[in-house]
Order: C-alpha cells, then sequence, then structure tokens
C-alpha cells in the first residue's frame, strides 16, 4: 500500500538525516568523537499521506466478493449516549446559577472557511446554547496575521467570563499551530492540546487538567458501551496531535497494548487485524475495508469526511474512514459517520469547560 509520494516521502528522510548527521559530525569534529548521531525530531516531522485503491463513493466494491454475512455489528449510538451526558451537563449549569449567579464560557476562535470546521464550530455553539453555557467567537478571515490570532487568544486569556478557549484546528498552512495553542492558558486549554496537557496524560502517575476531547469521547463510548480495554490489543490509526496520539496515550492509561499505524506503516492490514479495538482517525474516506479488521472486533471511526452529494440539503454527506458495510459485517460493534464519535466530542468539550468553570470558582 505505498504510493510514489511515500517512496519520495523514505527516500526525502533519509537524505536528510545523512544531511543533518554530516553538519553535526563536521560542527563536532573539533570537538571529539560525535556522542549523539540522532538528527533533531522536528527534522523526522514529516506529513502522513494516506493512499487507498477505493474511491469515497465505493462504499459496496468488494461485498461480492468476500464472503460477509448480513450486518451483525452492533450500533455503538454516541447520539443518545451524548444527549444523556448534556443533560446532565444542563442540570449542573442551572445549579452553578442558582448558586452563584454564574455559568460557564466557551470561546471558539474559528479560521477561515473549511467547510467541516463551520459545521463542528456550529454545532459546538448550538450545543452550549441548550446546556445554558455562555458562547463567544472571533471570526478572523482565511488570510489573517498571526498576529490577529494571537490577539484574539490573549484577549479570552484575560476574560474572566470565559472559562473555556477552543482554537478550531486544523489553521490555515500560514499560521503557527504551535505558537498558537502555546499561547493559550492552560486552565482555560479545554480541548487539552497545551504540551503540558499533554506531556502529564503521557506519564504514569500524572494528571492532566484536560483530556483531549475526543480522544476522551473514544473512551466515554467504549466504556459506556461495557466493552473490556484492560489488556486488550488495541490499534490506533493515525498519528495527529489532535486524535490519534492523545488516544493512543489514553489507551494506555486504560491497560491496553497499543500499536500506532501510520501512512508510513508497512502491512497495515495485517497489524490491524490483530486488534480487539480498532480506533481510526486517519481522515481518508472508506480506507479501511471489511478485510482489515478481526471478526469481533470494536471499531471507532473518528473519521468525518465530506464527500459532494448534490441530494443532500449542504451538498455533501459524511462518512468515516470504514467501509461501513463492509466492517459491519465482520466487527461485533461499530460507530456510526455521522452520529457516534461527534456528538460524543461535543459533550466531552463541555464537559471539559464545566470543569474549569468549577475550578475558577472553587466549586470543586
Amino acid at each position: 500500500m505505498q504510493s510514489l509520494g511515500i517512496i519520495w516521502a523514505r527516500k526525502w528522510l533519509k537524505r536528510s538525516y545523512c544531511m543533518r548527521l554530516r553538519a553535526i559530525n563536521t560542527i563536532n569534529s573539533s570537538k571529539g568523537d560525535l556522542i549523539i548521531t540522532a538528527p533533531p525530531l522536528l527534522s523526522l516531522d514529516l506529513p502522513d499521506i494516506w493512499t487507498t485503491n477505493s474511491s469515497a463513493n465505493d462504499r459496496t466494491s468488494t461485498l461480492s466478493s468476500l464472503n460477509y454475512s448480513k450486518q451483525s455489528a452492533a450500533i455503538i449510538d454516541g447520539k443518545s449516549m451524548a444527549e444523556e451526558i448534556m443533560l446532565h451537563i444542563a442540570g449542573e449549569v442551572r445549579r452553578m446559577k442558582k448558586s452563584i449567579g454564574k455559568v460557564p464560557g466557551l470561546a471558539v476562535v474559528l479560521v477561515g472557511q473549511r467547510r467541516d470546521s463551520q459545521t463542528y464550530v456550529r454545532n459546538k455553539i448550538k450545543a452550549c446554547e441548550e446546556a445554558g453555557i455562555k458562547s463567544m467567537m472571533a471570526k478572523l478571515p482565511e488570510n489573517c496575521s498571526e498576529n490577529e490570532v494571537l490577539d484574539a487568544v490573549s484577549s479570552f486569556n484575560e476574560n474572566p467570563s470565559v472559562h473555556g478557549i477552543l482554537v478550531q484546528l486544523p489553521l490555515p498552512q500560514h499560521l503557527d499551530e504551535e505558537k498558537i495553542v502555546d499561547v493559550l492558558s492552560i486552565e482555560k486549554d479545554v480541548d487539552g492540546f497545551h504540551p503540558l496537557n499533554m506531556g502529564n496524560l503521557a506519564m504514569r502517575g500524572r494528571e492532566p487538567l484536560f483530556i483531549p476531547c475526543t480522544p476522551k469521547g473514544c473512551i466515554e463510548l467504549l466504556l459506556r458501551s461495557n466493552v473490556e480495554i484492560t489488556g486488550k490489543k488495541a490499534v490506533v490509526i493515525g498519528r495527529s496531535n489532535i486524535v490519534g496520539l492523545p488516544t493512543s496515550l489514553l489507551l494506555q492509561r486504560h491497560h491496553a497494548t497499543v500499536s500506532i499505524v501510520h501512512a508510513f506503516t508497512r502491512d497495515p492490514e495485517e497489524i490491524t487485524r490483530e486488534a480487539d479495538i480498532v480506533v481510526t482517525a486517519a481522515g481518508v474516506p472508506n480506507l479501511i475495508r471489511g478485510h482489515w479488521l478481526k471478526p469481533g472486533a470494536v471499531v471507532i471511526d473518528v473519521g468525518t469526511n465530506p464527500v459532494e452529494d448534490s441530494s443532500c440539503a449542504l451538498g455533501y454527506r459524511l462518512i468515516g474512514d470504514v467501509c461501513f458495510e463492509e466492517a459491519s459485517r465482520v466487527v461485533s460493534a461499530i460507530t456510526p459517520v455521522p452520529g457516534g464519535v461527534g456528538p460524543m466530542t461535543i459533550a466531552m468539550l463541555l464537559t471539559n469547560t464545566l470543569l474549569a468553570a468549577k475550578r475558577s470558582y472553587r466549586l470543586l
């Protein structure tokens, strides 16, 4: 499953490594033998470019060639689970308002016109309204400067009525995402992306102030579906800072044996087929076919990929990373797209915002 892009990237990585190694040797030649031969970690960062032989709309192409039974998988209904959590949050907010006359506040920074980002933000604002949480938004154009984004974040940092700040990712390429996230007040980092939160998530014996919302939602879906995590083999497909990495860390904290599959992984199908739990966040529609999956496995599909569809009101529909028709004939349980991880992610965001407000008002 290698593309020319991946082959090129591997050659680029090897060449980059050799060039940097020669440079380090040159710099250190007057200081004696080289001690560290590994290049800087940032020089190893390459984009994951996934390839798939199936089109986004090819949802049943292999059904006739594979001996699948009818759909047998249980549907993990993230929407109904999230609604239950939201009712509890709304009750907590009402009690807070009655007790101290205050409510939690969530601020969103949205840059650009990405359809998926606009949809996510719209759903988050709507959820805030339903739960009684105050929301506000800084909406900036695609070509805004980095300082404009930093100013918006800093303004929300200083606003005492804002308890949670969400910078909708991804940002346009000309903006330094790392720099912007670092400016966030860690006490208001309800997305859990601040380096200190991520570091504490990675270390045993440490507790982050906030767990990233989507990974937290994935675990909640598993637990509420009575899926045993401890001791199970789990595969996370995708290694983004937003989903893949923190999900793998969180699964480890729940004592799963975790493997990560990414665009440079050899034989990803074989690795994935060994998993009892599969969490996929590659961002490639229908990447995961039925033959990738172990019979009886549990699948959490984080992918929300817009596909053009003129029959839909918005002109597109959302599908996951997993070919649902094939997977549902193999696995024991699976999340739908939409209606699976998405609603739970929003519920976790509001849970984190409520937690931040309670800390701010010393109600814990």
